[in-house]
């Protein structure tokens, strides 16, 4: 199973861009999407309905903005948003799907930089996913965690680490709570394969950093370590345009 993260910053905005297109070419087995930025009643039929699928939405109670999104080839045995917590869930940022080898959980993490009461809400946002995560792990099965992190890990995730040591998405206490995530038994899939790999999926469009490639690694697959025998492969691509960010992928083998 191919699955992909792609935080399409607006998926009316990607799909002027060839999003049906590519997502025809790529075939990828499960898509899930950050940052849909749409409401129920803006959704429009060529994209709740699309060949192959099974497609599941969580809005944002804020009109354009947050949303999740999951496109998936094989029907899941369950679909759920949010993790009952209403001050999280309001912003429509988790949607989780059950399969039979694994659940799914795809996130658009909160960003931090606006307020220190926005960064706190992000810290305990964290903490809220992991215990989330722990919680399904007890049921038997892997968890994988997909999604827009809003946080480069290390100082080789982003391409100016010591100018941005003091600014939110490189904090300290966000990258500990990282730390504290492999610490649980989740691994980063992509530094599985490339540990020492400099390749970015954001990139800020106000600063044309793309064109310079001066940009942050903060979309991940990250999965328990029950399901580590089952990896195959994990990969960035930065060649696929249409959003600020571009898609992360990981293969699992069942």
């Amino acid at each position: 199973m191919r699955i992909y993260s792609w935080n399409v910053n607006g998926i009316r905005a990607v799909n002027r861009k060839g999003f049906l297109d590519w997502l025809e070419e790529e075939q990828p087995d499960l898509l899930a999407l950050q940052e849909i930025r749409i409401q129920p009643e803006q959704l429009k039929d060529k994209l709740k309905n699309i060949d192959g699928y099974h497609s599941y939405f969580n809005y944002g109670e804020k009109a354009g903005y947050s949303g999740v999104a999951i496109y998936s080839k094989e029907e899941p045995l369950n679909v759920w948003r949010g993790f009952g917590i209403e001050r999280f869930d309001y912003e429509g940022r988790v949607i989780a799907a059950e399969y039979p080898e694994f659940y799914l959980l795809n996130i658009y993490f909160p960003n931090g930089k606006s307020s220190k009461e926005r960064l706190n809400y992000k810290l305990d946002f964290y903490d809220a996913t992991l215990e989330y995560a722990e919680e399904l792990r007890e049921e038997g099965k892997g968890v994988v965690i997909s999604g827009d992190y809003n946080t480069a890990h290390h100082p080789l995730d982003l391409k100016n680490p010591a100018a941005n040591k003091n600014t939110s998405g490189f904090l300290e206490i966000e990258r500990e709570w990282l730390d504290k995530l492999e610490n649980h038994g989740f691994i980063d899939t992509y530094r599985y394969f490339y540990p020492e790999k400099e390749t970015y999926s954001w990139w800020s469009y106000r600063t044309r950093a793309r064109e310079r490639d001066a940009g942050w690694r903060i979309d991940y697959h990250f999965i328990s370590e029950e399901l580590e025998d089952n990896l195959n492969h994990s990969d960035i691509l930065t060649d696929v345009m249409g959003s600020d960010h571009c898609p992360v992928t990981v293969d699992l083998e069942f």
